[in-house]
């Protein structure tokens, strides 16, 4: 394991030169502290966990000290918000310190958001609050423990730093990790500037540090651009079969990798409600629940907007005709496996609308849900469950469909199914309320809860004994907390 100074950086989008992003240093918060780490992100770079505790620590991710060989540059990219196009936005309140590469030979940015202004920073001020930066952290490393992909986050750092928002605050830093932090808005700025060498360039950049193996193919962007679909499709079918909304899929919050990141009002659902709009701001629900597979097929056609110079129209189009496809099998296979099914059947499709849509009108728990179906056998399971629906009719219908598949789906034990479904549906989720709790206990200085939290979150399908509270069903109030871009 690696001391901080032992860290390694190799910054090749900062090569790039200038037309792809500025020079800038951080703005150092006042009284820097910790308020969370992760010991699995913190592994990624070969770091020595109980460097954490150190002063330097705080130093470093707080804006005090950088490393010698760090160049912290704030990128420049465009993108469409909400469906209207914004000429050029880039990293207002976030700096690229570097990339570091570790001793399995992967390179990791080191990305710094709330580090201060930036020429992209407009009429804000680059910071983060402390909520926003813990509900970051806590995403970011839930998804991922989930199995979803994500960028991850190294720490939170907090502060005296007052930040106003609807009030005043206090700023905190939050340490991602990404193997890149280019979006699709990187791509549509250079494009729509006209500025076809940096839009060559970064192209080639992209395509021979992320996806070296489609150089072999006889259409090399061609085939990033298809494995860019895939990578996305997978992505949106894991948010929707695990029921987690990510609020402001702008182009700009779109990564080239097809992971999630640029977390703002996100949230997982308590209830399912395929309607849901988990952003305060989102009047006209754009990025709801259920839309989120259409945008996802809408922000890839923007890409490929930006891609005609290198790759022909007839083309894109049928590389983008692949999305659904792409997406249903992704989903289908989780949702399989979510209900307990290790072989497919044609109606399987049908069997899952049909239980979405009794969830949809009784309110039902999402993640509970599926959790208990896997607790005993499939008719135990069902003739238990079957309380939590107003239609039970309806679900009963659809029980004795489910059972008659599972009976045909092949004999196991009942230890067997549950195994097999507890290590796909997860008990602890990170519900908005439980967000909040941590939060609140963070402003006022303890950090605890946010520890816990974290601790608990990433081992999701693992029952942890003294941790009950944390997979129960929301009270009232925590299923309606107001969350928009703001946080």
């Amino acid at each position: 394991m690696k001391a901080l100074d032992e860290l390694t950086f190799d910054n090749r989008f900062a090569r790039l030169g200038d037309a792809f992003s500025t020079h800038v240093l951080p703005e150092p918060l006042d009284e820097p502290r910790l308020v969370v780490a992760s010991d699995a992100a913190m592994a990624l770079l070969d770091l020595d966990p109980t460097v954490a505790d150190t002063p330097v620590f705080a130093e470093l991710f707080g804006g005090h000290k950088l490393w010698a060989e760090a160049e912290p540059r704030a990128m420049v990219y465009s993108g469409h918000q909400f469906g209207g196009y914004t000429p050029q936005l880039g990293d207002g309140r976030g700096l690229l310190l570097g990339e570091v590469y570790n001793q399995a030979g992967e390179h990791w940015d080191l990305h710094l958001k709330g580090a201060g202004m930036t020429p992209y920073s407009r009429m804000g001020d680059g910071r983060a609050v402390l909520r926003s930066s813990i509900r970051e952290f806590l995403a970011s490393e839930a998804l991922h423990a989930l199995g979803i992909p994500s960028s991850r986050a190294l720490c939170v750092i907090g502060s005296s730093t007052p930040v106003w928002r609807e009030k005043q605050e206090r700023g905190a830093m939050v340490l991602r990790l990404a193997p890149s932090h280019i979006r699709f808005g990187h791509f549509e700025y250079f494009y729509y500037t006209k500025k076809p060498e940096q839009q060559a360039e970064l192209a080639e950049h992209v395509l021979s540090l992320h996806y070296p193996e489609c150089k072999e193919q006889p259409e090399p962007y061609l085939a990033m651009f298809r494995e860019i679909v895939e990578r996305n499709a997978e992505m949106i079918a894991k948010w929707q079969a695990y029921g987690f909304c990510h609020g402001v899929m702008n182009t700009d919050n779109m990564s080239i990798l097809g992971i999630t990141f640029d977390f703002g009002p996100f949230a997982f659902l308590d209830d399912f409600d395929a309607h849901f709009i988990c952003n305060h701001s989102d009047h006209e629900g754009r990025y709801s629940f259920s839309n989120q597979v259409p945008i996802g097929q809408w922000n890839l056609s923007a890409l490929a907007q930006a891609l005609t110079p290198f790759i022909s129209v007839e083309a894109l189009k049928e590389a983008l005709g692949l999305y659904l496809p792409f997406y249903q099998a992704h989903y289908l296979d989780l949702m399989r496996r979510r209900l307990g099914l290790t072989t497919a059947e044609d109606d399987d499709q049908k069997l899952v609308e049909r239980l979405l849509k009794l969830m949809q009108n009784s309110g039902v728990d999402y993640t509970l849900f599926f959790r208990r179906l896997g607790d005993e056998s499939a008719a135990l399971a069902v003739a238990r469950l079957r309380d939590d629906f107003v239609d039970m009719a309806g679900f009963d219908a659809w029980a004795e469909q489910y059972k008659e598949r599972v009976a045909r789906d092949g004999n196991c034990s009942e230890e067997q199914r549950r195994e097999r479904m507890h290590a796909v549906n997860p008990l602890y989720i990170l519900r908005n309320y439980l967000a909040q709790n941590a939060i609140t206990a963070a402003e006022s200085g303890d950090y605890s809860e946010v520890r816990r939290l974290h601790e608990v979150l990433s081992k999701p399908f693992e029952e942890q004994a003294g941790m009950e509270q944390y997979a129960q069903r929301p009270p009232d109030w925590g299923k309606h907390l107001e969350i928009s871009c703001s946080s």
